[in-house]
Order: C-alpha cells, then structure tokens, then sequence
C-alpha cells in the first residue's frame, strides 16, 4: 500500500467493509505497538535501560509523528544561531534510507544549510557523538529526529508540530502517525509549530490549547517555511517570478499535501503533480517519467523540494538542465521564519550554553 493510500485508511477517508476491517486489524496492531513503547519509555525512567551522557551540550530536534513536520528547517536556523555565537556545533543524523557513501536528504540539505557544522551520519547517536567530540571537538551536538532516540542524554529537547497534522490522526501506528503517545509531550521543553499559515487561527489556537494541556510549562513558538526563490542548476527564479507560472509539482515527503498549498500560494497554475512516497529513491526512468508528464500538461517549470533535489542530483545520475528536459527543473528553497515565540526558543537555548559551556 502506498503512502497517499494508507493515509487515507487511517484517516478514515477510504470507505467500504474491508477498509473498516483493516482499520480494526491496525487498531489491534496498534495496542502492541503502544504497549511495547509504554514499556520501553518506563525502563529509561526506571534506569533499566541505560543513557548515556557526553562532554557537550546536547539539543534534541525531534517530533511525535511519523512524516515532514519541518524538523531540518529547524534544525538549520539551531545550527546557525550557534555559528553566529562562535559556538562549535556538529550535527548527529540516523541517515534515514541514505545510501553509503551518498550523502543526499536531510544530510545534504543541513551540510548546504550549515557550511559552519559538521554532519555526523550515524543510526547510533552514542557513537555518533563520541565521534563529534573527539574528532572535531564539538562543544554542541544538534541531534536531528531525536526525540524518540533516549540513549543519549540531552540538556534541551525541542519538537516541531504540523499545523496541517498535528496529532497523527491521535492513534498510534499504525493506526494513526503517533510515534508515541501525547503524554510524551511532557518530557519536551519547546514546541516550534510549522507551517502556520496553511490553517485557520482558529486551529493554531486549538493546537496551542492541546499542547499547554498536556505540557502547562512548553514553551511553544510559531513558525512558516518562507519560500525563498527557485533554484534551478545555473540560476535562481525570484518568488516574483513564479507568479503565474504553470507548475508541474513532484516530491517524496512526508507531507506533500503542504507543498502543493505553498505552490499554490504562491500565486502559482499547478498544471499537475506526481506523489512519491517519503523518501523515495529516484531512477532515471522516474525522471524520464515525469518530463513527459509536465511537457503534456504544458508546464513553465518543474518544481520540486530540496529533499527531492538533492536525491536526484546524487542518485540516480540524471543531468537536470534544459538541454536534457523539455521543461526546466528547480526546487523551491525555503527557510524556517519564526512569527512568535522566537524569543522563547532563544532563551533556552542561551540558557543550557551559559549552563553547561561556561561552566566548563
């Protein structure tokens, strides 16, 4: 089942019998899988399974859901507020799906967006840790999508929430998108909620209410992914430009639905789209694939994100330039820009540097 699909069994817009009777078997599945996490969570708070603390501050970048909820965005503008403080920072990152020796997704996109950090590609944070501090003497490790990833002791844990999505449906998986349950939410220091300007003020403020229920002492910040221009091999393309422009849109994301809005607020015709699944490994028979699809729909521009750019670009040996597509590839850059709550995030930051650095 692909991943359009299965949202769509789990959400409860796919009807019929059948759909019901897996939504139930997804249901019993779920109740092994909450019970295995609750087991888990309690042996860390118990001490029976051991963490493991290390000669650096440690931020955690992470989420409750499974999918895109802007966790790299974030992790880039952490990463360079460190800089810009002189602070020796290195990234820990699982890699997911990443091929060895292809440094493409998320790892790509922070080694661009911090040229003052080093990456560390590693499943194991422990190890990876170890390696940042002794290798490259970092004084901060940003650790990315590591919420879930308890070994490693951490001095402030911040999650990012999807405006579009925030609670996975509010089931476990794989019934729903939960990685854990919402009572995890009180192990969190700070929320950064994405993509607030894809809802109603009216859903912000639900959001904000569930999350200061559940967790009276988060500090909770607002933020939208800015789209910055498009970028193609040889030029950039202003925001302005793309206005009015007829847009074929691809991408492997965990939440597509926010790329083709963004498109489309963009002042953007999305003159048709394809949906891969999250982290999607593209041949050159997907490329091929969708040039004769943007050229039959008569498109301007084919338009991507940077996690799909930079998957291209390394794996699958396609030259995206005009000479070789019929339509022009670009990805839309964006950055993270906070709209409250900035401050906030800030200040705890600042607080475990002058915690834990200038005490050394």
């Amino acid at each position: 089942m692909d991943q359009q699909a299965y949202r769509k069994l789990i959400s409860g817009a796919s009807r019929g019998f059948g759909q019901t009777l897996l939504r139930l078997f997804l249901r019993l599945i779920s109740c092994f899988y909450s019970a295995a996490i609750w087991l888990r969570n309690l042996m860390y708070a118990r001490g029976l399974l051991k963490q493991h603390s290390v000669n650096a501050v440690v931020i955690s970048i992470g989420n409750i859901t499974v999918g895109g909820t802007g966790k790299t965005p974030l992790v880039v503008w952490v990463c360079n507020l460190l800089a810009r403080k002189g602070v020796n920072c290195a990234i820990l990152t699982r890699g997911y799906k990443i091929k060895k020796s292809k440094l493409s997704g998320e790892p790509a996109i922070l080694t661009r967006g911090c040229p003052a950090a080093n990456i560390i590609v590693n499943p194991d944070r422990v190890a990876a840790a170890a390696e940042a501090i002794a290798k490259f003497g970092a004084e901060v490790l940003v650790m990315d999508d590591g919420f879930q990833h308890r070994r490693l002791v951490r001095d402030l844990d911040i999650i990012t929430i999807d405006a579009m999505l925030p609670f996975g449906y509010d089931k476990l998986l794989p019934a729903g998108l939960l990685r854990e349950s919402l009572k995890a939410l009180k192990r969190t220091d700070a929320a950064v909620i994405t993509r607030c300007n894809q809802v109603s003020n009216l859903k912000l403020a639900q959001i904000e209410q569930k999350l200061k229920f559940i967790n009276p002492h988060l500090a909770i910040a607002k933020s939208i992914h800015q789209p910055i221009c498009a970028k193609t091999i040889d030029e950039e393309i202003s925001v302005e430009g793309l206005k009015d422009k007829k847009i074929f849109a691809f991408c492997g994301i965990g939440n597509p639905a926010a790329f083709s809005k963004t498109i489309e607020q963009l002042g953007c015709q999305l003159a048709g789209s394809k949906i891969y699944d999250d982290h999607y490994h593209y041949s050159s028979n997907d490329i091929a694939d969708i040039c004769e699809r943007a050229e039959d729909a008569e498109a301007d521009l084919i338009l991507t994100t940077q996690k799909d750019w930079t998957k291209i670009t390394s794996g699958c040996g396609f030259a995206i330039s005009a000479g070789q597509s019929p339509v022009l590839f670009a990805y839309l850059a964006i950055e993270l820009r906070f709209v409250s709550g900035e401050e906030k995030i800030r200040r705890l930051i600042e607080n475990v540097l002058a915690g834990t650095i200038s005490g050394k």
